[in-house]
């Protein structure tokens, strides 16, 4: 495993048990999130560095019984806290690195990745990677409960020039990667970029 890897499986393990008392009203952006992916019944949704899984129920609801939802994550203690608060119900969890997935390509509909794009060591490989399993004409929502300047105003910290997240950034980023940004909303209630996979 990489120094990289190490270092968010140490940052999460660490805070896993106490995530979720951390930020209890994010529920309703999660679902809001969700709910800009346009999801049908019956799609099949990738919840990408699913941590806790807070997507898990809203995109359960949104595909419906015969949907498929799977949460991947790197971080055991993450998909531990998920079972702990019965998360597991709304969908398969998987221990996986999400720059490595073990699923087919273009086997799914759409990627929710909440906080995800931070903690990848190399984007650009992640992102194409989530490509990789999505159809062509699938979706994916890059999703943060509160904006950039919100942030890292939390953090103590400024944002700088080279924030992947900054629209100026991210748009070539995500055409490199295979996707084409659709969307792009960055306020303080929530971060929240759309794009499609290319053909």
């Amino acid at each position: 495993m990489s120094d990289d890897h190490t270092h968010v499986q140490e940052f999460f393990t660490a805070r896993a048990a106490d995530w979720d008392r951390r930020f209890p009203d994010d529920g309703p952006a999660y679902a809001a999130a969700v709910a800009g992916l346009g999801l049908r019944g019956g799609e099949r949704v990738l919840d990408a560095g699913c941590g806790t899984g807070r997507a898990l129920p809203p995109l359960r609801a949104a595909v419906g019984a015969s949907g498929v939802v799977v949460g991947a994550d790197l971080t055991p203690a993450m998909l531990e806290a998920a079972v702990t608060a019965g998360r597991d119900r709304d969908g398969q969890l998987l221990l996986a690195d999400v720059a490595a997935l073990p699923l087919r390509s273009r086997s799914l509909d759409a990627v929710f990745a909440a906080g995800l794009i931070a903690h990848l060591p190399e984007p650009e490989s992640g992102l194409r990677e989530l490509a990789r399993v999505v159809r062509p004409g699938g979706t994916l929502a890059l999703f943060h409960p509160i904006g950039r300047a919100a942030l890292a105003a939390r953090q103590g910290r400024r944002i700088t020039p080279g924030d992947l997240r900054a629209e100026p950034n991210l748009r070539p980023l995500l055409e490199r990667s295979g996707w084409h940004m659709t969307s792009y909303v960055d306020e303080d209630a929530r971060f929240l970029a759309l794009a499609v996979r290319a053909d």
